[in-house]
């Protein structure tokens, strides 16, 4: 069966600093027509840093959607054309104040695939030296270091209910049980 939807029309509703909100009129692969909802998101990347300890850095930030501080992998959002890879280098070391010299892509992540386009890149980070934070403006967190181990039993228990940060922990700790990346 077919199951490409092909765009015939997009009305942009909103265009933003961070999303643009289109309202499209799509052709199913019945040939009736549907309206879709998107949201553009330039993307995204995450850095799961790991210590020869097994500790990884953690940031704990206030997210306002959601009212509440999330505990969460050192990330950001990508700026448009901006290179995944450099932009993770930049995150772990504004953020959490560590800079690696190993670092392996664990793949793309995608955070809402029924109505947003973002997609979030994955990292593991090794052999880290400690810099010292360089927040934005606009950012307040505190860094965190847990085991590698604790973050594990955490999302497996709930208590990280931040996406991107279940895959690339989950991900790493896999790759690490699997002698794909060493410590």
């Amino acid at each position: 069966m077919e199951l490409v939807e092909k765009t015939l029309t997009q009305e942009y509703k909103y265009k933003g600093r961070i999303i643009n909100l289109r309202y499209d009129t799509a052709e199913l692969p019945d040939g009736n027509l549907c309206s879709r909802e998107v949201v553009e998101h330039n993307g995204g990347v995450t850095v799961c840093a790991v210590t020869k300890d097994k500790e990884i850095f953690l940031v704990n930030q206030f997210r306002y959607p959601y009212s509440e501080i999330v505990t969460e992998t050192p990330a950001g959002k990508l700026e448009k054309g901006e290179d995944h890879f450099e932009a993770g280098k930049r995150e772990l070391e504004e953020e959490a104040g560590v800079t690696a010299e190993n670092f392996y892509y664990l793949g793309k992540f995608y955070p809402t695939p029924g109505y947003c386009g973002e997609i979030i890149h994955l990292y593991a980070a090794t052999d880290l030296k400690f810099t010292g934070q360089n927040l934005d403006s606009d950012e307040f967190l505190n860094v965190v270091k847990i085991s590698l181990d604790d973050a594990v039993k955490k999302i497996l228990d709930g208590e990280l209910p931040d996406g991107k940060t279940q895959a690339v922990v989950l991900r790493t700790a896999l790759m690490i049980e699997n002698n794909k990346i060493k410590l």
